[in-house]
């Protein structure tokens, strides 16, 4: 099966839409979302704070919850999307989890390893390899982060 990039805009508003809710729970604004078959398998928001858990990136609870819904851990044929650039430990649990495709919106100079510090997915040394689209509705997403951070700072005593 190879995966259709038409749509890739259209998941991609949905996940910038999942990111919009985080805030209030006091999340930083990421989302992400796993499609197969052109179906969406999985859509949540970061969860840090919520559960108190470093690994509730969106990234990670979207590959646990397709996971479980395909019953198996490889989710081969499967597209991610994200609104801000994995970082090393979820480009890592990509890797793992064997995600064909990833697609995110902003880039992250300062944790990202889909190819701003690194590039995890395309690394040949690796037993997978994911292809990687960075950039795709940046603008929306850097500006829901911005938005997020100035408000935090406007709290903050």
């Amino acid at each position: 099966m190879t995966i259709d990039p038409t749509q890739d805009e259209t998941f991609m508003r949905m996940a910038l839409a999942q990111a919009a809710l985080a805030p209030a729970l006091g999340e930083v604004p990421i989302a992400a979302l796993l499609v197969h078959a052109g179906q969406v398998l999985a859509l949540a928001h970061n969860l840090r704070e919520t559960r108190q858990d470093p690994t509730a990136h969106a990234e990670i609870l979207v590959i646990q919850e397709a996971a479980a819904k395909l019953g198996t851990w490889r989710l081969i044929d499967c597209a991610l999307y994200v609104t801000l650039e994995p970082c090393p430990m979820c480009a890592g649990a990509i890797v793992q989890s064997r995600i064909a495709r990833i697609v995110f919106a902003a880039w992250d100079p300062k944790a990202g390893a889909c190819g701003s510090l690194m590039n995890i997915p395309t690394d040949p040394r690796l037993n997978h390899r994911a292809t990687v689209t960075g950039g795709l509705c940046e603008i929306e997403s850097q500006e829901l982060l911005r938005e997020f951070f100035r408000q935090r700072r406007r709290e903050t005593p």
